[in-house]
């Protein structure tokens, strides 16, 4: 009678996994991240009745069918499992955009801070131009001219500067990261600083009559850019914080855990890294119009929003309750 109940309940489940095996070996192209998720929760659920089964009916035709099909979805996931390319899509479709909703306080703090250094950037420059120099390196404090903006780009070995820009802003982004060992302290510093001099120089570019240019030049890789570079630096403050604040767990093992936490977050940034240095390779120094920039600019921002939002949605899929009954999900 048991047996007939659990066959009855859980039956559906069993073909699901099935068809899902059969997928899986005759059209592995056709896989993707959400096939694998709903394999392995059918796989869990399969697995628990399976146990079940052999303990009370060991040599039951039912009991030896669901081992085959639980071994089969093993052996499958298994494989998976160890597949570069399902990992990568797994990272970046669904695990990083929860790492970023899970610590977006501190990366909301690092944008803060960033804004921060930048308003008191404009501010010194607008009372006194003469903090110039005391604000930014001497080498750009020196170099600035408005009037100049654009000149000598087109010259340039697009590829050599794109390659340039992304060694600097990864340094940057893994500096701001790795300084959260100083309790956080020096991540702080090193995102006011490159506000203050984002600041200082929109303010050189505000008294020129220059916003317009200034900005055509910033916006098209830097909207990307500083979203990387707030992220590597939400990861810096996190892990700072739990120096500070190490919570129920020994302060050992709270660090290394946030730790992971934030190499995987600083990691997530390279592919926008990358983007950027070659927006501000190509696009950048491009003869594109101004507004054409600032269209470009938007366009970045609408794609990164768009690839959050669809990264949150396969979250929630993800974790959203089974249309059929019986499945067994696991936690979170």
């Amino acid at each position: 009678m048991e047996m007939k109940r659990l066959l009855s309940r859980h039956r559906k489940n069993w073909m699901e996994l099935d068809g899902l095996l059969q997928i899986f070996d005759r059209h592995p192209g056709k896989v993707d991240a959400g096939h694998i998720s709903r394999l392995t929760r059918l796989y869990r659920s399969a697995s628990s009745h399976l146990s079940l089964l052999q303990s009370r009916y060991p040599h039951d035709e039912l009991t030896l069918y669901l081992n085959q099909l639980v071994s089969r979805a093993h052996h499958v996931l298994y494989k998976e499992q160890h597949n570069s390319g399902v990992q990568l899509s797994a990272f970046f479709g669904q695990y990083f955009i929860g790492l970023l909703t899970r610590r977006r306080t501190f990366i909301i703090a690092a944008a803060l801070l960033f804004t921060v250094g930048a308003f008191s950037g404009f501010v010194s420059i607008l009372m006194d131009g003469d903090n110039l120099g005391a604000l930014l390196p001497s080498q750009i404090a020196d170099n600035i001219d408005p009037s100049r903006t654009g000149e000598g780009l087109s010259g340039m070995s697009h590829s050599i500067v794109s390659s340039e820009i992304m060694t600097n802003n990864i340094r940057v982004a893994v500096l701001a990261f790795a300084a959260g060992i100083t309790f956080g302290i020096y991540t702080v510093y090193i995102l006011a600083f490159n506000g203050l001099m984002i600041g200082a120089l929109a303010a050189v570019y505000w008294k020129a009559g220059e916003t317009y240019l200034f900005w055509a030049y910033i916006l098209p890789h830097g909207i990307i850019e500083l979203t990387a570079i707030f992220i590597a630096g939400g990861a810096g403050l996190y892990m700072g914080y739990k120096m500070w604040v190490p919570g129920q767990y020994s302060w050992r093992l709270q660090l290394l855990q946030c730790a992971k936490e934030s190499v995987q977050l600083l990691l997530g940034t390279i592919p926008l890294f990358v983007i950027a240095g070659v927006i501000e390779g190509y696009i950048t120094p491009s003869g594109l119009s101004l507004a054409a920039k600032y269209a470009f600019a938007l366009l970045t921002l609408f794609l990164l929003a768009a690839y959050y939002a669809y990264g949150t949605r396969r979250g929630r899929l993800a974790q959203a309750p089974s249309p059929l009954p019986g499945i067994v999900r696991p936690n979170a």
